[in-house]
């Protein structure tokens, strides 16, 4: 997406999905006259990275359940995205099921009776892994953005970290308040 004018906004990713409706990204690749997707890699559970155990205050060794995914444009890697969630939320449900989740994610955890309220983004900048260059097709010395995002119910319950990995080029806008900043 280096060089093209495509700012994505966060809230259509937070929103349960209307029965039959694709999910976000699939739709907003459609609007551009593009054909997004994504290739699950892995579900089921782990133990919580650092940045999740951080960002919650896990012990460690606490296990979570993952679901990473390989996100496509036109067939094409642009970016890795882990989504982890406490097992006192997903344990035992679809999310931690190798096999797409109908509607995705947040609209099954709205099902479960999880609606995320507080969202908090960290975006960093750095070489991308080994693991992340072979995903993503990168060549060696290459930079990727990591965005991590938090997302709470209204009474602070952890819901979901998603770790995104985006090569070098993306553009991140961020829009506060209705109408804009």
């Amino acid at each position: 997406m280096a060089g093209d004018a495509w700012i994505s906004e966060t809230a259509p990713y937070l929103a349960p999905r209307e029965p039959g409706r694709s999910d976000a990204w699939t739709e907003e690749a459609a609007r551009r006259g593009r054909r997004g997707g994504q290739r699950l890699l892995h579900a089921g559970e782990v133990e919580a990275p650092d940045a999740v155990r951080a960002a919650w205050g896990l012990p460690a060794g606490e296990r979570v359940v993952v679901r990473r995914r390989l996100i496509l444009l036109d067939d094409r890697p642009v970016e890795l995205a882990d989504s982890y969630y406490p097992l006192s939320v997903a344990g035992g449900t679809p999310l931690a099921a190798p096999r797409k989740v109908p509607g995705g994610a947040v609209t099954l955890l709205k099902e479960l009776g999880y609606v995320g309220s507080d969202v908090v983004e960290d975006v960093s900048a750095g070489l991308a892994t080994g693991e992340e260059r072979e995903h993503l097709g990168l060549a060696e010395s290459s930079a990727v953005l990591r965005l991590l995002r938090l997302t709470r119910t209204a009474d602070g319950t952890p819901v979901e970290a998603a770790l995104m990995v985006m090569p070098d080029g993306r553009h991140l806008t961020y829009r506060l308040g209705k109408g804009g900043a």
